[in-house]
């Protein structure tokens, strides 16, 4: 739910934030928004503080329960080593997408597949079925496929690309590429991270990616086990030469680090720029600082679901993998609404 707008500059930290870094972000993918509210100005030839506080807005948004504050997350880009060739260092594969992979669309089709099901397999005679799961899929239900084109080293750092959604990897001809998300198995995601804390297993305080990483490398069948109760697998994409390629969102939006915002698309608009306040984050460019900045809704993810979620992406590598890791607080967010509406269509 949205409620109704304030001035910009009645945002908590609104007058410290670094608009123009949240400019260059939203530029991405004005023709995104601009679909969506055709009379909204193009973002050119102004001052970006004079351009938001000219055409936007800022309305409260709550959950359907009323709520106002919601959880917030953070991912990044994450480096693996890998090959094109499967060999006795690199055994775990990314797989394409799969020919009889069928998006579904609509009611009727999830309907015939399971309700809860965003995928499924088309068989030749032209029903749906579930599709395999990720213990099948591991197990090699796919394979003779020919959908793998390169090959990991860990099984846990492929599964967290799995959570991330895109990677870079160093390949050991010595070139990189990027990869991400081309499509899903379509069972719904399940969190092994809120199953540990569940079971006792890691308290609820500690619980980061790196303590997640840790507990399933310390015995590696059962850490197995547990990877294997999230259903979902992600198949991927090779979007091309690192070196040359940006990590992407969404509809291939270039990703910006600390402005990029991963929300429920049924929610919120793609290319909408989002208010996040969060109290007990600390800035990562402002020291203790609260978090408080403009960012753009450019990525979507499996586990960001409802309209007071959001998914923060902080760059690649390890100092942003940690900055990620770190990042579960609950916090509010405000969306930026043109105008007088903006004859949104």
């Amino acid at each position: 739910m949205i409620g109704d707008g304030i001035p910009l500059r009645e945002l908590p930290g609104w007058a410290d934030d670094d608009l123009e870094a949240a400019f260059a972000a939203f530029r991405n993918s004005f023709e995104e928004l601009k679909s969506v509210f055709p009379s909204l100005p193009a973002p050119d030839g102004m001052a970006a503080r004079s351009y938001f506080e000219a055409n936007f807005v800022a309305c409260s948004v709550s959950g359907d329960d009323g709520r106002d504050t919601g959880l917030f997350t953070g991912y990044f880009e994450p480096v693996l080593k890998g090959s094109r060739q499967q060999h006795a260092t690199y055994q775990i594969p990314l797989l394409s997408r799969p020919p009889d992979l069928e998006t579904l669309v609509d009611d009727a089709l999830r309907a015939s597949a399971g309700a809860s099901l965003t995928h499924a397999r088309r068989l030749s005679d032209g029903r749906l079925e579930p599709y395999p799961t990720r213990q099948e899929i591991e197990q090699g239900c796919l394979d003779g496929m020919g959908l793998a084109f390169v090959f990991l080293e860990d099984a846990v750092d492929t599964y967290f690309l799995h959570v991330q959604g895109s990677g870079l990897i160093e390949l050991d001809d010595g070139t990189s590429i990027r990869v991400s998300y081309a499509a899903k198995n379509g069972h719904p995601y399940t969190s092994i991270g809120a199953e540990l804390i569940r079971l006792g297993e890691i308290a609820a305080d500690d619980m980061t990616l790196d303590r997640l990483a840790d507990w399933l490398r310390v015995d590696e069948a059962r850490g197995r086990e547990f990877m294997r109760r999230n259903a979902s697998y992600i198949f991927f994409e090779e979007t091309g030469d690192a070196a040359q390629v940006s990590p992407v969102g969404v509809r291939g939006i270039p990703l910006s680090p600390g402005r990029s915002l991963a929300v429920d698309a049924s929610c919120h608009p793609v290319g909408s720029a989002m208010f996040v306040s969060i109290p007990d984050l600390p800035d990562p460019e402002h020291g203790t600082a609260p978090f408080n900045r403009l960012m753009v809704a450019q990525d979507v993810g499996s586990a960001i679901r409802g309209a007071v979620r959001g998914d923060i992406y902080y760059g690649t590598g390890a100092d942003a993998g940690a900055r990620a890791g770190r990042t579960r607080h609950h916090g509010r967010l405000f969306r930026l609404v043109p105008k007088g509406g903006g004859e949104e269509q």
